[in-house]
């Protein structure tokens, strides 16, 4: 009987040392430095404040945008741009482990790479903070894992393939500038535009990869937008248009 007793109450510390161990991989904390759009919520965090923004009659889509209205934040003032390294956050559902730091890499470098050549004719693309100097902060928000990439055909361009692919079907962007010395919001964007349908990333340098021009084409597309949004805030209107078309003397004149 003691034996017996003995087997029982063994059995019953191994059920519930397995119920602890189960409970503690369901509440293990997600893989260190990904970044995650919270439960529930159409943000994902990246800006600080969201009140502000509203719909702009000027854009071609619904992004919503906010402009500081204090004139000695206004765009027409910055001379440069800082464009900081973009941050990524994966959509709720997604498991870390499908979307590795190197995917998430090459997502943020290329669309980098991307506003740095929408805007860049605009506004002087510098590194230093400054009077008078902007600093661009974009995040991609809701990207997703896919399945396993397959073989690719030219080894010269594919010599790096992701081992998941990137799905940008439901991605947003999220994008700020601020004052680079004072931090101040001098403009904000949130454009939820859907262009990543049928789109993936599957290799380091998809950019050149005939199969993956979809997703290239979608993250030119949402830095033409920035560029869109900051040249509709740029230009004149009304009273301040006719003033500068009645000051404009042409070279010689």
């Amino acid at each position: 009987m003691r034996n017996i007793c003995l087997r029982n109450s063994e059995a019953s510390w191994l059920a519930l040392a397995a119920l602890l161990v189960a409970s503690a991989c369901s509440t293990a904390p997600k893989t260190a430095g990904v970044k995650r759009v919270p439960e529930g919520q159409e943000n994902s965090g990246f800006l600080k404040d969201y009140a502000n923004l509203k719909p702009n009659p000027k854009m071609d889509s619904d992004a919503l945008t906010f402009v500081n209205a204090d004139a000695a934040h206004n765009l027409r003032r910055y001379v440069a741009i800082i464009v900081d390294p973009v941050e990524i956050y994966v959509s709720t559902k997604a498991d870390d482990a499908m979307v590795p730091e190197r995917a998430r890499e090459t997502v943020a470098l290329y669309f980098r790479h991307a506003l740095q050549s929408a805007v860049g004719d605009a506004f002087p693309i510098v590194e230093t903070p400054g009077p008078l100097v902007l600093r661009l902060r974009a995040a991609i928000v809701g990207v997703d894992a896919g399945g396993a990439v397959a073989p690719m055909d030219d080894a010269a361009l594919t010599a790096k393939p992701l081992d998941r692919a990137i799905v940008l079907e439901k991605v947003a962007v999220e994008m700020e500038l601020v004052d680079s010395v004072t931090g101040e919001r001098v403009a904000a964007m949130v454009d939820r535009t859907k262009l990543g349908a049928g789109a993936e990333v599957g290799s380091e340098n998809f950019s050149r990869v005939a199969r993956f021009s979809q997703a290239k084409d979608a993250f030119d597309e949402w830095a033409r937008r920035v560029r869109m949004f900051l040249d509709t805030e740029h230009e004149h209107s009304g009273e301040d248009a006719t003033k500068a078309d009645q000051s404009y003397r042409p070279y010689g004149q």
